[in-house]
């Protein structure tokens, strides 16, 4: 069916009066950032036949800060999009999570639920982020790169957001794209949402993750490796700092190494955590070669919006994503995971909202997505802000870090709750109790 062609069958979302010109920059939905919340949300409503364009402002492949460690939840998330995730097609897997601290070294496998695969993954940003891309594509989403979106257009009756302006090309040809709803998936920035008027809750957590890539023996390992204890060892006395480092094996003669760090500790604003990073690569065993000869690109950090830190969620035709409505879970700093999570849930509320007849009757539909937001991690992200307090005192991490690897059941427990892992019903007594906090917790 031609874009045009379904343009004409559908209803119009907002006001009957508006009436937007039918071209290839007109849509049913826009999407704003191909990064996993907007690929994910571009593929699911293209897969259920609406319209979608979907914009970025870069050119695949391109280079973004991550980890690169894939849960069982973000797993779930590529299986459901149809991704090719053998290792033929160049995913690594991974067992589950080792976990090193307090002198003590602990692996836990991921958990065998009902709900979510027993195996993470491991791939490479500026690769995976293109995959998905692609795939949003082969569902029929029309993605447009080198498009830097600069603003909303908003309607001066109604001030919903009808489209966006942008750049396109190398050129920066100014463009109009008209939809009656726009996602915005552009991340921690979304230069969209504050344009809106929709600014970052400062009640909230915000980390900072900084990353590098060696060449490295340790490049194929089965676990994703966790540092609780991060020393800064570069003056007189050696110092705890409030993060944790990684060392996720890439599986291509590389490793990829980092830390994070919480907005909550006194030392967020004055340390210089790339330094602090060196410093901790050179505290490891010379032969794992994390050494400034064996680096094979700059150091480079990125902000971690997490516990829902920009709201509302939806508001005058703009729902909000991924790090855009600051998704990334608090307890661990994952946000992949959730980014797709949410664009999948967003495309739901969407495609259900076109179905209905009226435009007040769509609105109502629409006012829905907060509320399904919160129900599902609203109690979770609660505990998660509370964790993060706590945490922000570097002597609770080392007195957890001694204590707890101990007792691998209890880290098993941790683990769960950590990594957001439980099945929703019938589970065993961890998953009860994990769930059963969620529910009780404010969703705030």
């Amino acid at each position: 069916m031609s874009s045009a062609r379904r343009h004409e069958d559908s209803q119009p979302w907002g006001d009957p009066a508006v009436t937007e010109p039918l071209s290839d920059n007109t849509a049913d939905v826009i999407v704003v950032g191909a990064g996993p919340a907007g690929s994910t949300t571009a593929y699911h409503l293209a897969k259920a036949g609406l319209d979608v364009l979907l914009l970025e402002k870069t050119e695949f492949p391109r280079e973004k800060v991550c980890g690169d460690g894939l849960t069982p939840r973000a797993v779930k998330q590529l299986v459901a999009m149809g991704i090719d995730i053998s290792e033929e097609a160049g995913w690594l897997r991974n067992k589950g999570l080792r976990i090193i601290g307090g002198g003590s070294r602990l692996q836990l496998d991921w958990p065998d639920l009902a709900s979510y695969p027993n195996f993470g993954l491991v791939r490479k940003r500026d690769d995976f982020d293109e995959q998905l891309a692609r795939q949003a594509q082969k569902a029929g989403a029309r993605l447009f790169e080198l498009c830097n979106v600069s603003g909303p257009i908003i309607d001066d009756r109604t001030g919903r957001i009808t489209g966006v302006t942008a750049k396109l090309g190398d050129e920066k040809r100014p463009v109009t794209f008209h939809a009656p709803l726009v996602v915005a998936a552009d991340g921690n920035s979304t230069r969209l949402s504050l344009a809106m008027g929709l600014h970052r809750r400062e009640d909230r957590p915000m980390g900072v993750a900084v990353r590098t890539y060696f060449e490295s023996p340790r490049h194929e390992d089965d676990y994703l490796e966790s540092w609780l204890e991060l020393w800064d060892r570069r003056g007189a006395q050696d110092r705890l700092l409030p993060g944790y480092g990684w060392i996720f094996g890439m599986g291509d003669g590389t490793s990829n190494v980092g830390l994070g760090v919480l907005n909550t500790s006194d030392s967020f604003k004055e340390l210089d955590w790339r330094e602090v990073l060196k410093a901790w690569c050179a505290s490891m065993p010379e032969e794992w070669g994390y050494t400034p000869e064996h680096m094979t690109g700059p150091i480079r950090g990125a902000a971690l919006p997490m516990a829902f830190n920009r709201q509302p969620h939806y508001t005058k035709g703009l729902l909000l994503v991924g790090d855009a409505g600051g998704m990334v879970n608090p307890f661990n700093g994952e946000g992949i995971a959730y980014a797709m999570e949410s664009g999948q849930l967003a495309a739901d509320v969407i495609v259900q909202a076109h179905a209905r007849p009226t435009p007040a009757t769509r609105e109502i539909a629409l006012q829905r997505y907060p509320r399904v937001l919160k129900d599902t991690y609203g109690g979770y992200y609660t505990l998660g802000r509370a964790f993060v307090k706590l945490i922000g005192n570097p002597k609770v991490m080392q007195i957890g870090a001694q204590r707890g690897l101990t007792h691998p059941l209890l880290m098993k427990f941790v683990l769960k709750l950590l990594a957001n892992l439980t099945d929703p019903t019938g589970g065993d007594t961890m998953d009860r109790v994990i769930n059963g906090l969620t529910k009780v917790a404010p969703k705030a």
